[in-house]
């Protein structure tokens, strides 16, 4: 079930390797570097899945504090190069078949923690072998510019050079495969030559190449395909329309799937961020059961999210400099920035607000393309008349924002204007394809979230069908039944004074 037919006893022996059958899991110790005493635990539980097989990972200590470089004790003071897994079954295969000191990230692709940085000094060459996906090569790529680029090599994935384990099973010779790893540092110059194996990985690879899709969200990929890396995305909508909510649905999505995030929200306290962030994830109302708030809070403290503690306007070299920090320490992948006017009030480079502007969002874009990182930038609009969508003119500053995005999301909030229509999201701009469209939200007020359809919808309906014969509707304005219309979109009954338009409107 692990794999491990090629494995021998004697490799299992070496790196201490047990095996747990009360819970049909192998025990993949963390010794202290010199050997001598247990620190912690990781246990490797396998599950039949139909015809397949499924693993399931438990860190004793948990995760955020497990910083285990599996095969350290075995590692000599005069070792000089050594190879990084981001699994230890793949460690086993590697050291069993070319003899070379073999490490395991604690987390796999999920980052490096800077406390095992130490411990990586003494290494001339440095190896790179995480996986056989676009992820995998990311991840080695951003581990790569901690370590020293200069002395780093990566395994680039491919059908020929599969992850070291299923390499071994399938007789691939994992000593060629290491000889043929690319240096990770190049200059700032580079021909097509240096790029084409990339561009067929992603050629071959155009699923994982579109990025990480939402699973909450199926109709953002079916239009965006993805989240990538390395790309800025302008967000905007009405004042009150949910922005913020909205925003950390779809980075709670994100984070959940093991995209490191940071949080910079400006204008809402962290604290009350997180309890709306907690609440979309456990897709309830925690206020009502107690009881059960610890059982999510420890979930939630496993997720790989943090917030900035900044609150109100700030200074961009600031939160840039932070930024930074994050990026080098916690490997982010997504930074949210709510919102950029909370930026402008610092910066002295003009009177001129939209000049003010367009500087702060040149450093956002290529602080996304240095560091390989998704900024996402929450900006408000400039006022228009409530009858009228927004578009993508109508993001506040100049053009500059939209034509250096790569995606444009617009919160479309027509139900005051239409009666009892839905918020819908539009996307107005996509540089990856060039898809665009627009997909109705349904806010559902008990879990704050915009995926999960609220539970009441049946009850609404039938309060509608079942409010009795339709009066007829008198000669008024169009104000009385936008107004009756948004009632009865909230799920109240119409009043004795007030005609039931419902089947109207239906």
């Amino acid at each position: 079930m692990f794999g491990l037919t090629k494995v021998t006893d004697d490799t299992l022996k070496r790196f201490s390797v047990r095996y747990l059958r009360p819970a049909r899991s192998l025990v993949f110790p963390w010794f202290s570097p010199g050997g001598s005493g247990l620190r912690g635990l990781k246990l490797l539980e396998a599950k039949c899945q139909g015809d397949g097989v499924s693993y399931e990972e438990t860190t004793i200590p948990r995760p955020s504090a497990y910083h285990n470089l599996f095969g350290l004790p075995l590692i000599s003071r005069r070792d000089a190069e050594v190879v990084l897994t981001s699994r230890e079954l793949d460690s086993l295969a590697l050291n069993q078949s070319t003899g070379l000191p073999t490490l395991t990230l604690p987390r796999g692709t999920t980052c490096l923690p800077p406390a095992l940085l130490p411990y990586l000094e003494q290494f001339r060459r440095i190896v790179f072998w995480l996986g056989d996906d676009l992820r995998s090569w990311e991840a080695a790529k951003l581990f790569a510019r901690k370590l020293n680029p200069k002395r780093c090599f990566l395994v680039r994935p491919g059908d020929q050079q599969p992850r070291p384990l299923e390499a071994l099973n399938g007789g691939f010779n994992l000593s060629r495969i290491l000889r043929t790893a690319l240096p990770a540092w190049h200059k700032s110059i580079v021909s097509f030559r240096q790029l084409r194996e990339e561009v067929l990985g992603e050629l071959s690879n155009v699923e994982q190449a579109a990025g990480l899709r939402w699973s909450r969200f199926p109709d953002l990929n079916r239009i965006l395909k993805g989240h990538r890396k390395g790309e800025l995305t302008v967000f905007t909508g009405p004042t009150g329309s949910g922005k913020t909510t909205f925003i950390s649905e779809y980075a709670l999505d994100l984070c959940s799937q093991g995209v490191n995030t940071l949080w910079g929200s400006f204008e809402i306290s962290n604290v009350r961020l997180a309890r709306v962030m907690l609440t979309q994830f456990a897709e309830g109302r925690l206020e009502d059961q107690l009881d059960k708030y610890d059982h999510w809070a420890d979930r939630f403290e496993d997720l790989p999210l943090y917030f900035m503690t900044f609150h109100g306007q700030q200074s961009i070299r600031t939160v840039i400099d932070t930024m930074q920090h994050a990026v080098y320490v916690y490997d982010i992948c997504h930074v949210i920035i709510d919102n950029l006017q909370f930026m402008m009030g610092h910066e002295q480079l003009s009177t001129d607000r939209i000049a003010a502007q367009d500087y702060i969002i040149g450093v956002f874009r290529k602080f996304a393309t240095d560091n390989n990182c998704h900024v996402t930038l929450v900006i408000h609009p400039r006022k228009e008349d409530d009858d009228k969508e927004l578009q993508t003119a109508s993001i506040f500053g100049s053009a500059k924002a939209s034509q250096e995005a790569d995606n444009v999301l617009i919160l479309q909030d027509r139900k005051l204007v239409t009666g009892p229509g839905k918020r819908y999201l539009q996307v107005s701009k996509n540089r990856f394809d060039g898809d665009v469209g627009v997909f109705p939200l349904e806010f559902n007020k008990n879990s704050l979230t915009f995926s999960i359809p609220p539970k009441n919808k049946a009850r609404l309906k039938k309060i509608k069908d079942d409010t009795g014969p339709v009066a007829k509707k008198p000669s008024s304005g169009k104000k009385g039944a936008t107004t009756q219309n948004s009632e009865i979109c909230s799920g109240q009954a119409p009043t004795p004074d007030q005609p039931d338009t419902s089947k109207r409107s239906k």
